[in-house]
């Protein structure tokens, strides 16, 4: 519920208007222009890459300045519209505009939340996988929970997700998994997430009723579709097929056509068993494989230049990012950010960008300090 809808729409205005210097809208306008002075030339086809190049810049660059000045031109009419029925008295027109406050105000925070990414390829899709930690059934089964809530947040999101592999627990719930998830900054978002995630309840699986705590962690990586980034020779690759195991059911596809890729050199392991074909499973298999190859050698430059720095700070594996209590109260809570949601079920059921949009804000302001 927006309580001040006149503010709420002057805030968005001001907001848009203070990111104008830094978007730079008016230099990429220019940009624009030059560029497509550059299609007009005889020998603008000459060179057939590069040409594509140019348009994909010129293609860039239009959605970028036409997403601003949409959302503005937008917010200036709802402004108008609203001052209007106010001074008209006119109460259907108000909640008419509301809801289109309420649409804009969505489209804005997402707008918002795109500009805060700055890492080279947040704008890619992402490669999830989710393992349980220690405590067996309990913790298989809060993975399964998870795989829910993010399947939840990339539909509401407008994101499609793949399954590309994934072990059943012994008795319930699933040991591991790894999924795709397909849309534009897939990966800046669901990188936010990676970490620890720990579950405080009532076991379901505990006859005495007794409250348990399970871990699982969850780890992301870009989708990689230039593989010239990552030279892979194939005498470094070592290729087993075997048939798809697990409890059966919608995740596991009963065939002898299951991939598993070793990459020698490195000792990275990876697999795929949910495609219909061994191709096919190959083919997934070794987008993970590129993507956490790449991963390797980006925490190989990262720490090589800690230790030119004279610093080096281990990332503590076992630290959670977020504790999700169901008992003897409902709380989630973000330890980074100190984002705290009283509507457990509701995050559980995917509502996710609060904490999101915490963290890459928590990140930026970090950044500015540091600089």
């Amino acid at each position: 519920m927006i309580e001040n809808p006149r503010e709420t729409c002057n805030e968005i205005i001001t907001s848009l208007n203070e990111m104008r210097a830094s978007l730079d809208i008016d230099n990429l306008k220019k940009q624009i222009e030059e560029m497509e002075k550059k299609t007009l030339d005889s020998t603008f086809w000459d060179d057939h890459q590069s040409a594509q190049k140019i348009l994909k810049s010129i293609s860039d660059l239009k959605d970028e300045v036409d997403s601003y000045e949409e959302l503005l031109g937008t917010a200036c009419y709802i402004q108008d519209v609203l001052e209007m029925a106010e001074q008209e008295n006119e109460p259907e027109l108000w909640e008419e505009t509301l809801h289109d406050l309420r649409v804009l105000l969505k489209d804005f925070r997402e707008y918002e939340l795109r500009i805060l990414f700055s890492g080279e390829h947040d704008d890619k899709d992402a490669i999830v996988s989710l393992h349980a930690g220690a405590g067996g059934t309990e913790a298989q089964d809060w993975v399964s929970i998870l795989l829910r809530m993010f399947t939840r947040w990339a539909e509401n999101g407008d994101y499609s997700v793949e399954i590309m592999d994934c072990l059943d627990g012994d008795e319930a719930g699933i040991k591991s998994v790894t999924f795709l998830v397909k849309g534009k900054f897939a990966y800046g978002k669901l990188k936010c997430e990676e970490g620890v995630h720990r579950l405080i309840r009532i076991s379901p699986f505990d006859s005495s009723g007794r409250r348990h705590t399970s871990f699982a962690s969850l780890a992301v990586l870009p989708e990689i579709s230039n593989a010239v980034e990552i030279n892979i020779s194939p005498e470094d690759l070592r290729i087993d097929t075997y048939r798809s195991g697990g409890a059966g059911g919608q995740h596991v596809n009963k065939t002898d056509s299951a991939v598993r890729i070793t990459h020698i050199s490195t000792g990275i392991v990876v697999q795929c068993q949910n495609e219909r074909s061994q191709h096919a499973n190959r083919e997934a298999a070794m987008k993970i494989l590129v993507a956490r190859l790449y991963e390797l050698k980006q925490q190989e430059l990262e720490d090589n230049l800690q230790k030119l720095k004279g610093e080096y700070k281990e990332i503590a594996w076992g630290s959670q990012i977020r504790t999700y209590t169901l008992n003897p109260f409902t709380l989630v809570k973000d330890h980074r950010t100190g984002i705290e949601i009283g509507n457990a079920q509701a995050v559980l059921d995917g509502e996710l960008d609060e904490f999101i949009y915490a963290y890459l804000h928590q990140k930026k302001a970090a950044m500015e300090n540091a600089g």
